[in-house]
């Protein structure tokens, strides 16, 4: 049985996931993965081996491999005892662990059987038609299921071309990989889509003046055509603007991105922003939302050129069932999976296994969403995120949270607080540049924000310049963008009260952001304890 560690991970994460499934062999990439286990190889009483596949020894320890003597141990095995272990596999044993990202909590190790994985695979084609032999490139970690799915399973069953992009590829590299490989699909969480639409903004901003009009002409035509075929659910009859559009502009951008050859572009994991689906239409990319959980083997509901609604995460795909409970008068309700691809159980945690199935199989996903008339999902929010004020009223924090970042460009981050307080506050983080190397967030402000500065009449081009209070200019401009939020609160109880802004953006080495960049809210609470009292004090 395998499991996947997270390239970040600490060492004392690396042991708890180790340690939780008694791993026998430990396999790493290179000496910087290996320093972790080594720190950690005393506490581990089941570690028999560990394997490096990368680079040389610097130093031996017992029981440490290369690869290649690794794969020696196994010379003198009879290819009989390899079948008969083979042959021994049942479908309804468990073939992977992935570890959930612990976000809310400690990561709990999900239990994927051999079926569970053959049926999603077999479901999976229906919206992907991965007949087609699809090429794509690899790059997410490949201890989350989406990746593992999107980019191993799928691909061993339907046949699929597979690039493996460089280890720095959300460093930077990544475009180049795609333009070598030009994949047909593509799949990335949000904050990546986020990051490419970032830096188009900035390249259209540095661009001369008449390229950068005829770009967002172009934007707005395919903008404006793919709203109103979504709106009618027709594909048919384009108009000539747009195909002029198409043809002299927006191929153009899709070849710089390497998407020329990509006809399906996916977004999964956490939620994805409406104005980041409309950049993205504006550029003829629609993306397609898959909605899932590691408990489920991955995406439960998928969109498709097909079958496809703005903001929805499309439909159930076949063989699987969705159904939602306890619902509001507006239709919202916790969204609940049924299907072959539903997990085992939580290793070692019996009673949380119990927590989540109610007593009709029923897999209850902790996420409120609403139904169409025709089967679309969509997600509004949840559960164990929804604040709850001192006052009874429940509020979804991240149509909040997106309705200040789409007022304020200037803003990287916002988290809402306010559970079992008197009143809503929020923490801001603003746009930075980042390391290439380490990923960490710097002081230099992002393009973007420079030119937001700038707009309200700010000199500032770096974070510290304007953290405390010392830029009037723009607090004063972030608290008349937060004075439109709030009017159009629903009630007094979903008005931001107060906000502050953080001296750095939320990362993955900070801890802030999960391996697939969610946010850790839990973690953030306990991170920016101080100045979260301070608004409550």
């Amino acid at each position: 049985i395998a499991t996947g560690v997270y390239s970040t991970n600490s060492p004392e994460a690396c042991h708890y996931v180790a340690y939780d499934c008694r791993a026998n062999i430990f396999v790493v990439e290179n000496q910087k993965q290996l320093e972790k286990v080594v720190q950690i190889r005393n506490s581990l009483p089941y570690l028999k081996a560990i394997v490096q596949y990368k680079g040389d020894l610097q130093e031996r320890h017992p029981n440490l491999y290369t690869w290649e003597e690794f794969m020696d141990l196994g010379s003198d095995v009879p290819d009989m005892v390899l079948d008969d272990i083979i042959n021994s596999q049942k479908p309804n044993q468990c073939c992977v662990l992935i570890y959930t990202s612990g976000t809310t909590g400690k990561p709990k190790g999900a239990m994927l059987s051999h079926d569970n994985f053959k049926s999603r695979v077999i479901d999976f084609n229906y919206f992907k038609d991965f007949n087609l032999k699809e090429a794509i490139v690899s790059y997410l970690p490949l201890s989350h299921i989406a990746a593992q799915i999107y980019d191993l399973w799928t691909g061993i069953k339907w046949g699929e071309l597979v690039y493996f992009a460089e280890p720095d590829a959300l460093k930077g590299t990544l475009v180049n990989t795609l333009k070598e490989a030009c994949p047909t699909a593509h799949m990335g969480v949000p904050r990546i889509w986020e990051k490419i639409m970032e830096k188009i903004k900035e390249v259209s901003a540095q661009s001369v003046f008449p390229k950068r009009k005829m770009l967002e002409w172009a934007m707005s035509v395919s903008l404006e055509t793919n709203l109103n075929c979504t709106s009618s659910h027709s594909y048919d009859g384009k108009s000539l603007l747009f195909t002029l559009a198409e043809n002299v502009i927006l191929k153009k951008i899709r070849s710089e991105l390497g998407l020329s050859s990509c006809v399906k572009c996916f977004s999964g994991a956490a939620p994805i922003t409406r104005t980041t689906l409309e950049f993205f239409l504006s550029l003829n990319i629609p993306l397609y939302e898959a909605y899932g959980m590691s408990e489920t083997t991955g995406p439960h509901c998928m969109s498709g050129p097909q079958v496809y609604r703005l903001q929805s995460c499309g439909k159930a795909v076949p063989g699987c069932k969705v159904k939602l409970t306890n619902k509001d008068e507006e239709g919202n309700g916790e969204v609940c999976f049924w299907g072959r691809t539903v997990f085992m159980g939580y290793l070692n945690m019996e009673e949380k296994t119990k927590e989540v199935f109610d007593d009709d199989g029923w897999l209850h996903s902790g996420d409120l969403g609403k139904l169409d008339e025709d089967g679309f999902l969509y997600i509004t929010g949840r559960i164990k995120e929804m604040i709850i004020t001192a006052g009874g009223e429940n509020i979804a924090p991240i149509p909040i949270e997106d309705a200040v970042k789409i007022e304020l460009p200037i803003i990287s981050n916002a988290m809402l607080l306010g559970d079992k307080r008197k009143f809503l506050s929020m923490l801001l983080t603003l746009k930075c540049t980042v390391n290439p190397e380490t990923t960490e967030p710097e002081d230099d402000l992002s393009l973007e924000a420079t030119q937001f500065c700038q707009q309200v009449g700010s000199k500032a081009t770096r974070v510290s310049e304007i953290v405390g209070g010392k830029d009037r200019a723009v607090y004063q401009t972030i608290q008349e963008g937060i004075n439109k939020v709030n009017d159009k609160a629903v009630s007094n109880a979903q008005r931001i009260q107060k906000w502050t802004i953080l001296n750095r953006d939320f990362s993955i080495p900070g801890g802030e952001l999960g391996p697939t960049l969610k946010l850790k809210r839990s973690t953030v609470l306990e991170k920016y304890r101080n100045e979260i009292e301070k608004f409550y004090n």
